[in-house]
């Protein structure tokens, strides 16, 4: 599996909405500003609107307000910002659709709608993008802490705004809001089948001979979804299978199962220390307990509990 494979199976995202994914921290559309490959991404900073140039935009004749912030990426706008309250509305749309024409083939091509330039909207009316999306174009390299060219603004967060965007591929799976995630895990030593009327006897001082054990690797399952072994990650699902575990959970984090997935992630044991606290697990539920021993040469599981009923 993929790591957006991984991310897609897991509930929480699965579910997610496009606005959780606009709202996520780890949000960043890949787009092309000009010949310049750039992130679209949240802003960490609201700018006041009377600090930005609001403009009246369709996309495909539905309304919509597209706030900028002063940005040297443009730079003849630049040099009247300070005076554009007065700039005759024809003049400053003539430089706005001059030099900001990347921008909004960039909207354009990330909404997936023609996009016109309506005219200068004027700020102090109020309300006008009360729910607006904030957000950034930074540099697609990610380093952008002493990047003067980032472009700051504001669009309309309306449904076609927000469901073109809010898209699973559109989020960064390096970002940490995602990759320290946790789940659940379990090791898992053997699987095997067992009839049952053998499964309902078992008894404490039982034991089940594991062959397996130390001859073939132990896998790791994660959060009942996923199993991770030296092939990388595969899809799990609980069956009718008997399946020997370590007694206690454990925890990754999905950033370990995203490396597992790509061949970064290290090995884990794959022999239990004798003695070791163990479960028998079918259907996802621990049917007995007990602990890692030998018989004459043979690794084995010493049933320490009573079969419960399964």
């Amino acid at each position: 599996m993929k790591p957006l494979e991984i991310l897609s199976e897991l509930p929480h995202w699965a579910k997610a909405s496009p606005e959780e994914i606009v709202d996520s921290p780890a949000f960043a559309m890949p787009c092309r500003l000009g010949d310049e490959f750039v992130l679209l991404r949240p802003s960490p900073v609201e700018l006041a609107a009377s600090e930005m140039l609001a403009l009246s935009v369709s996309f495909c004749d539905e309304p919509h307000t597209l706030r900028l912030a002063r940005s040297p990426r443009f730079p003849n706008l630049d040099k009247l910002w300070d005076s554009r309250a007065v700039v005759p509305e024809p003049i400053l749309l003539a430089l706005v659709e001059k030099e900001c024409g990347s921008l909004f083939q960039m909207l354009e091509n990330a909404v997936r709608k023609q996009l016109r330039l309506v005219g200068v909207e004027n700020v102090s009316r109020g309300g006008a993008a009360e729910n607006v999306a904030n957000l950034e174009l930074a540099s697609g390299t990610g380093n952008v802490g002493n990047d003067g060219n980032i472009l700051k603004f504001s669009l309309t967060r309306t449904p076609t705004v927000v469901s073109a965007l809010g898209v699973m591929r559109n989020l960064d799976l390096a970002h940490e809001s995602i990759r320290l995630q946790k789940l659940s895990s379990e090791v898992e030593y053997a699987a095997f089948q067992l009839p049952e009327a053998d499964l309902a006897s078992l008894a404490p001082g039982d034991a089940l001979l594991l062959p397996e054990i130390g001859a073939v690797a132990s896998r790791l399952i994660v959060g009942g979804h996923f199993a991770v072994d030296a092939n990388g990650v595969s899809p799990y699902r609980e069956d009718e299978m008997c399946r020997i575990r370590d007694a206690a959970d454990g925890t990754v984090s999905l950033g370990e199962l995203f490396d597992a997935a790509t061949g970064k992630a290290g090995a884990h044991s794959q022999v239990p220390p004798a003695n070791a606290q163990l479960r028998l697990v079918r259907r996802g539920k621990t049917l007995v307990s007990g602990r890692m021993d030998r018989i004459g040469d043979q690794p084995a599981f010493i049933v320490e509990s009573p079969a419960t009923s399964h």
